[in-house]
């Protein structure tokens, strides 16, 4: 079972780390090795968590990079359920 609109990943990331550690996007994307508007897109829910993101939060935070991506899916999912009715799909099965 899906959990009920679970954060986006970048609102985990602002509210464990960043605010407790009182980290600007500015330095975080220095200590991440990424642009400011990458950690910024992020931390406001316009950007996904990538593989190679998760593994340079996993690298900075500790956190590992399947849990940051066990988030992205989670959120993903969660976004795709709420229009999953209106999915135009036809179910194949294998020949008998």
């Amino acid at each position: 079972m899906r959990m009920h609109n679970p954060p986006h990943p970048g609102e985990l990331l602002a509210e464990l780390w960043l605010e407790p550690l009182r980290l600007t996007i500015t330095d975080t994307a220095a200590a991440l090795d990424v642009s400011r508007k990458t950690v910024s897109e992020i931390v406001n829910g316009r950007a996904g968590v990538t593989p190679e993101m998760a593994v340079r939060l996993e690298l900075a935070f500790g956190k590992s990079a399947e849990s940051w991506l066990a988030h992205q899916a989670a959120y993903d999912l969660w976004q795709v359920d709420q229009y999953r009715s209106e999915l135009r799909v036809r179910s194949l099965q294998p020949a008998t």
